[in-house]
């Protein structure tokens, strides 16, 4: 008697199941998206830094400005500034001024910076160097 209601239970159980297929055999559809295909992010273009002005001798450039990057340390707690962060983001500013490349003046970490429990700061001219 217990039988007949556990095969009652497994009968209704398989009619609620959709018809089995693999997901390696079924062909695949490109799914219609209520979303518009959004083109990937464009890369910033690659900015070379020059640590030393003399590498720039023969080559002609032009100064498109100065451009800074930086890195904080909010609080004990937060990891240290890193100065190779900083530099990074010098290069993004100065991708985004159409250069491709970077004279550093200079990079260090202060610690008297509002705001920031210790801070790393680059600093460098934007240039536009020709490859001629």
């Amino acid at each position: 008697m217990r039988f007949l209601p556990l095969c009652l239970l497994a009968l209704m159980l398989t009619g609620c199941v959709r018809e089995y297929h693999p997901i390696s055999s079924a062909p695949s559809r490109p799914q219609a998206s209520s979303e518009p295909t959004r083109k990937p992010a464009s890369r910033p273009a690659p900015v070379k830094v020059y640590t030393d002005a003399t590498d720039l001798v023969s080559k002609p450039f032009r100064d498109l400005g100065e451009v800074s990057g930086d890195d904080c340390q909010t609080n004990t707690q937060d990891s240290p500034p890193n100065i190779a962060t900083a530099r990074k983001r010098l290069q993004v500013k100065a991708s985004q001024m159409k250069a491709n490349a970077v004279l550093l003046h200079k990079c260090e970490i202060v610690s008297s910076t509002p705001g920031c429990y210790r801070q790393a700061i680059c600093q460098g001219s934007a240039l536009k160097v020709s490859n001629q």
